[in-house]
C-alpha cells in the first residue's frame, strides 16, 4: 500500500491535479478578508456575520495561506514534483549513457525513408560509407554508434535531442526551486506601510510602521537599521491638454536616506514604478495627498493637538476626507470630520467643491464633536474614521452654529467654550509600501530557468537516424536511411531532407548521379519522397507504398 500510494503521489497526473487544486484553494483568499493583511476588517466581518463568521474562522478561511489544508496541498505538490523529477532524471541519465537503439531490419517502415546509389567508380566500400555517414551525423550533433562492420550490411545508429528531456527536467526542478523560494519568502519576509509627511522621517523599526505584516518566522532582528526623510514631494499636473487638464503627469519624492545610524546621508529620488532599494528592502511609492497643518486648543486654552493631519483623496481634484482627533483636550475630548479642498469653489447650489488639484485656494470644511472618542479603552480604531455615535455635535450646517470653514491662517472658536481650531499651513505626504523578501532574486532565477527549460522541451525534438549500406552485384554501394522521431515532430521531413543533402554532397557531388528508386526512375534530390531500392535490401519483397504507410512509425 505504501508503494502504491507513493506511485500515485509521484505520478505526473497527480502533480498536475495538485497544481490545479492549489490554484483553486487560493481563491478563498480573494473572497474573504485575510487576518494577516487586515485584522480589523476580519473582526468587523465576524461582528457583522455572527452566524457564519465563526464557522468560516474554524475552517481557516480568514488565514487561507497559512491554513493547514493549504499547507498540506503545498507540501504534497512539493513532494510530488520531487518524486516525479528524481526517477525521470535517473532514467534520462541512463538513456544518455546507453547506445542508440539497434538498426531496424526494415528501414522502409520508418516515417522518413530514402535510398542512394553510389557509383562503383567512386571506389567506396560499404564499411567506409558507414564510417563517413557516422562522421557526418556526428558533425550534425548526433550521438552515433557504428555496428556490423564485419558483415556485408554495416550500419550506423544515431540519436540526438536529449536536451528536450533535459529542458523538461530543468523546468520541473526550477518549479521546485520557485516553491522553495516562495516558502522562504513567506517565512522570513515582511511587508509594511507608512505615510510620511514632508519634513518627517521614517526609521525601520516595528513602531515606525502604520501597518506591518510579518512572515511566519520573522524576527525583529531582521529589520535593517535604515531611515528615510521625505524632504519634498512634487506633483506635476497637465496644464496644456484641453481634454486631460488637471490630470497628474508625474510624482517625485525627494528623500534623504541613511543606510545605518553611522552611515553618511545621501539623496535619493523615489518615483512611481521606480522603487528604492535599501537594506535589502524595496520601497514603493503607492499614494500621496495633502496633510493640512492644524492646531487644536481645548477649553482650558491648552494645545491639545498640533501638526499635519493626513487627508485621504476621494477624486482626481484631491477632494480629501479629513478626520481630526484630539484625545488630550480638556475637559472634553474633541473630534472633527469633514473634507479638505485644495481649490475651494462654490456651485450654483452653494455647495463647496474642489476645482483644481493644486492648492490655489485651500479650505477646510469641518463638523465638530465633543465627548469620549473611545481611544482610552485600548481597542484599536481606524484613524481615518470618527465614530460619532457617543459624541455630541456642536458644529454642522444643520445646527445654528453652522459648519466650520477655514482658510490658511484662519482660526475658529468652538461653541460652548470647547476650544478652537486653526488652519496653519499645508504639507504633502507620500504613502510608502515597503517589502522585504530574502528569496526574491532566487525566485527570478528559478522562474527564468523554468521558462528556458519549458522552451527547450517544447521546441527541441528527439530524433533517431539509421544508415545502412550494402554492395550491389555491379559494384554500386546501395545506401538506405530512415528517420524516426520520439513523439510528434512536424519538422522530421525537413531533417530527412537535410540528412539526404549531406549524404549526396559527400558521395554524389559532381558525379551527375541522382537518387535511384529501384525502378529505373530518378527522383530529384531533396524531393522528400519515400523511395525503396529492391536491390538495396536483398530478399525483400516489393511492398506497396500503402502497406509501407501502414507500418510508418513502428520502431523495431
Amino acid at each position: 500500500m505504501v508503494r502504491w500510494a507513493w506511485t500515485q503521489l509521484t505520478s505526473m497526473r497527480t502533480a498536475l491535479f495538485l497544481l490545479l487544486l492549489l490554484a483553486v484553494a487560493a481563491v478563498p483568499g480573494s473572497l474573504f478578508p485575510q487576518r494577516p493583511a487586515n485584522p480589523a476588517v476580519v473582526t468587523q466581518y465576524l461582528k457583522d456575520n455572527p452566524d457564519t463568521g465563526p464557522w468560516l474562522d474554524r475552517l481557516q478561511l480568514f488565514d487561507v495561506y497559512s491554513s493547514v489544508w493549504f499547507s498540506a496541498i503545498y507540501l504534497l505538490l512539493f513532494i510530488s514534483l520531487i518524486g516525479c523529477v528524481i526517477p525521470r532524471a535517473k532514467a534520462h541519465y541512463r538513456a544518455m549513457r546507453s547506445k542508440p537503439p539497434r538498426t531496424p531490419k526494415r528501414l522502409s517502415r520508418l516515417p522518413e525513408y530514402g535510398t542512394l546509389a553510389v557509383p562503383a567508380s567512386s571506389g567506396l566500400t560499404a564499411a567506409a560509407a558507414v564510417k563517413e555517414a557516422a562522421q557526418l551525423l556526428r558533425k550534425r550533433g548526433y550521438r552515433v554508434d557504428v555496428r556490423d562492420l564485419d558483415t556485408d550490411r554495416p550500419s550506423v545508429g544515431a540519436e540526438r535531442g536529449f536536451a528536450k528531456e533535459i529542458g523538461n527536467l530543468v523546468f520541473h526542478t526550477a518549479l521546485i526551486g520557485v516553491l522553495i523560494c516562495i516558502a522562504i519568502g513567506g517565512l522570513f519576509g515582511y511587508s509594511g506601510q507608512k505615510v510620511v509627511v514632508e519634513g518627517e522621517s521614517f526609521v525601520n523599526t516595528l513602531v515606525g510602521y502604520d501597518s506591518f505584516t510579518p512572515g511566519t518566522s520573522f524576527t525583529e532582528e531582521q529589520l535593517a537599521p535604515y531611515s528615510l526623510t521625505l524632504d519634498e514631494f512634487n506633483v506635476r499636473f497637465d496644464r496644456e491638454s484641453p481634454t486631460h487638464y488637471g490630470q497628474p503627469l508625474d510624482f517625485t519624492a525627494e528623500m534623504t536616506v541613511k543606510e545605518s545610524p553611522d552611515a553618511a546621508e545621501h539623496t535619493e529620488t523615489l518615483k512611481v514604478n521606480a522603487p528604492l532599494t535599501i537594506g535589502g528592502s524595496r520601497v514603493y511609492l503607492v499614494g500621496n495627498g495633502y496633510a493640512p497643518v492644524v492646531t487644536v486648543r481645548d477649553g482650558d486654552g491648552n494645545i491639545a493637538l498640533q501638526g499635519p493631519v493626513v487627508s485621504v483623496p476621494s477624486d482626481g481634484m484631491y477632494t480629501s476626507l479629513m478626520v481630526i482627533k484630539a484625545p488630550d483636550a480638556k475637559p472634553d475630548q474633541l473630534g472633527f470630520v469633514g473634507f479638505f479642498l485644495p481649490t475651494a469653489m462654490l456651485d450654483e447650489q452653494g455647495v463647496s467643491y474642489s476645482g483644481d488639484p493644486d492648492p490655489i485656494n485651500p479650505q477646510l470644511n469641518l463638523n465638530a464633536y465633543y465627548g469620549d472618542l473611545g481611544l482610552d479603552d485600548g481597542v484599536p480604531s481606524n484613524v481615518y474614521v470618527l465614530d460619532t455615535e457617543d459624541l455630541t455635535e456642536i458644529n454642522s450646517r444643520n445646527l445654528d452654529a453652522g459648519g466650520i470653514v477655514l482658510g490658511v491662517g484662519e482660526t475658529y472658536e468652538l461653541p460652548e467654550g470647547k476650544g478652537s481650531i486653526s488652519f496653519d499651513s499645508i504639507k504633502r505626504y507620500a504613502a510608502l509600501d515597503i517589502h522585504y523578501d530574502p528569496a526574491k532574486i532566487w525566485v527570478l532565477v528559478f522562474a527564468t530557468l523554468s521558462l528556458t527549460g519549458l522552451a527547450a522541451s517544447l521546441f527541441l525534438a528527439r530524433r533517431r537516424v539509421w544508415v545502412r549500406t550494402g554492395t550491389h552485384a555491379d559494384g554500386r554501394i546501395m545506401v538506405e536511411y530512415g528517420l524516426l522521431a520520439r513523439g510528434e515532430d512536424q519538422r522530421l521531413s525537413t531533417e530527412a531532407a537535410a540528412v539526404r543533402d549531406l549524404l549526396q554532397k559527400q558521395w554524389l557531388a559532381g558525379t551527375g548521379s541522382v537518387e535511384d528508386n529501384g525502378a529505373g526512375e530518378a527522383s530529384a534530390p531533396g524531393s522528400g519522397q519515400h523511395t525503396t531500392d529492391r536491390d538495396a535490401e536483398p530478399g525483400a519483397s516489393a511492398d506497396s507504398s500503402a502497406a509501407q504507410k501502414k507500418e510508418t512509425g513502428k520502431d523495431s
